[in-house]
């Protein structure tokens, strides 16, 4: 075989390997990425209602085009510290098992086009919350952790997080009066 034919051969294999598109982003000085098809959208930190009784890594829920839409820190469902919000701290909006829900992220940095072939398994390391990662890509320079984000939330988080709406706001208090004398 020529030289020739073996550049079109090589030519073919990288076109035929699998491309992920992936959107990276921060949490504590850290980079993970995340499935392309799994965001909705990434929107500037805008103010949050918080809910009663949520768990700590509830930051609280925004109104997100007339949908209600829990938001989750991820530094605190990392286990890692709370840090104030910053110019650069962005809410990713994503679908976790079927649920639409935001995740608080430091910074998010670029889209990313990588083979699957980069990809491996997330290494073995002791107590680190490595059940939220689906693998490790290697790109130049720098590792990439793979966010599982069916695994950031167990179904039953997720399930209480959608239907545990904040309650309506109090009647007027002239409607009050009104109902009370019919």
């Amino acid at each position: 075989m020529n030289s020739t034919a073996l550049a079109r051969d090589d030519i073919r294999a990288t076109h035929s390997e699998e491309l992920l598109q992936l959107v990276s982003f921060n949490v504590a000085e850290e980079d993970y990425g995340l499935q392309i098809l799994r965001v909705q959208e990434i929107i500037r930190m805008q103010g949050l209602t918080r809910v009663p009784n949520s768990p700590p890594f509830v930051e609280g829920v925004i109104n997100l085009r007339g949908k209600v839409i829990p938001v989750v820190a991820l530094r605190k469902r990392f286990g890692l510290v709370a840090q104030p919000h910053g110019r650069q701290t962005r809410i990713v909006v994503a679908e976790v098992s079927g649920a639409i829900i935001g995740f608080v992220v430091d910074s998010v940095s670029e889209v990313l086009r990588v083979p699957s072939t980069a990809i491996e398994p997330a290494p073995r390391l002791g107590n680190v919350n490595q059940e939220f990662i689906a693998g490790v890509v290697k790109l130049e320079g720098r590792l990439l952790m793979l966010l599982d984000i069916e695994r950031v939330m167990t179904e039953e988080e997720t399930v209480d997080l959608v239907t545990h709406a904040p309650l309506p706001a109090a009647p007027h208090r002239d409607e009050s009066l009104a109902l009370a004398t019919r």
